[in-house]
């Protein structure tokens, strides 16, 4: 056996993606690159690591027993690596994060800096939906989350970051001779919504109930990107965070649609469990975050006050 540590990377991402595509663009290699790698790895075992089936690639049992095992020397390595930058007076270690599918327009700016200054911190950060969000949390899988609605049923500190403003969007073109009233929307004009267990689903869900409005034509998309483009398209309108619609905006290629009630105002937060023992790391984040986000914000969201 003489395999490499790039190789045990390469084939743990391999078997993390179940795609050799996915496992190239992840690790910022060719596809080939990562080809030629997983044959001259597999080429030290009798037995095969993966199959091809149709065109899906598998992993085998024998696979993921090898796969298991790459994942702990790699976390081994990147301990010794972390370990040798503590004792040279470095922040080090790994940071992870899990965001809310808006709160990609607003983690990266409260962390860049941050990361900059500190060399040695490794960065995981999963964008998803809420749902998704809070059972990373509950289940200690990350140090923090970024949310707009709070679970009620985890016992979470916090610190704020930002609001969080949502707004009634259209396509300008389709609604300029439309003025929207609670019955035009059970009538002909279709809302668009993220799926369930998205948090701006739920802003609109609330909204709806406490203003009885009722919805006639509905449709659920389930990403943002997907929801902005149905807008842009004349699909429907939709109740939509601002913090994602800065160039669609500018370019009037959406228009913020006046209706009583709105925009809807929360919080973006960063929370952890209560009892969770926080990492040197975490501790950092949170004090570099109470020193800086107000720079933060008036730096990169001054264009909140245009709306």
């Amino acid at each position: 056996m003489n395999y490499t540590l790039h190789q045990l990377r390469i084939f743990s991402k391999i078997a993390e993606k179940q795609s050799i595509t996915k496992a190239s663009e992840e690790l910022h290699l060719t596809q080939p690159a990562v080809s030629i790698q997983l044959k001259n790895f597999q080429n030290q075992f009798p037995i095969p690591l993966t199959e091809v089936i149709g065109r899906q690639l598998f992993i085998t049992d024998f696979g993921k027993e090898i796969a298991s095992a790459a994942k702990r020397i790699l976390n081994e390595v990147d301990r010794i690596d972390y370990k040798l930058l503590t004792f040279k007076g470095e922040l080090a270690g790994k940071l992870k994060i899990s965001v809310v599918s808006t709160g990609k327009y607003v983690m990266p700016y409260f962390l860049s800096e941050f990361m900059r200054e500190n060399s040695g911190v490794d960065l995981s950060m999963d964008v998803t939906n809420k749902a998704q969000v809070v059972e990373s949390l509950e289940e200690n899988q990350v140090d923090f989350a970024l949310v707009s609605v709070l679970p009620d049923h985890l016992k979470l500190e916090k610190i704020s970051l930002m609001k969080n403003v949502l707004y009634l969007i259209g396509n300008p073109k389709y609604f300029e001779k439309v003025k929207l009233t609670k019955s035009a929307f059970s009538k002909d004009t279709p809302l668009i919504f993220r799926e369930k267990g998205s948090a701006t689903r739920a802003a609109m869900e609330n909204y709806l109930v406490e203003k009885s409005i009722t919805i006639a034509k509905k449709i659920e998309l389930t990403s943002n990107e997907a929801v902005k483009q149905a807008v842009i398209a004349g699909l429907g309108c939709s109740i939509m965070p601002l913090i994602g619609l800065k160039n669609e905006l500018s370019n009037g290629d959406m228009k913020i649609i006046s209706l009583k009630n709105l925009p809807i105002t929360t919080m973006w937060n960063l929370v952890w469990l209560k009892n969770k023992k926080l990492s040197p790391i975490a501790l950092a984040l949170l004090e570099y975050l109470k020193a800086q986000k107000q720079e933060i914000i008036d730096t990169n969201f001054e264009w909140f006050d245009k709306y």
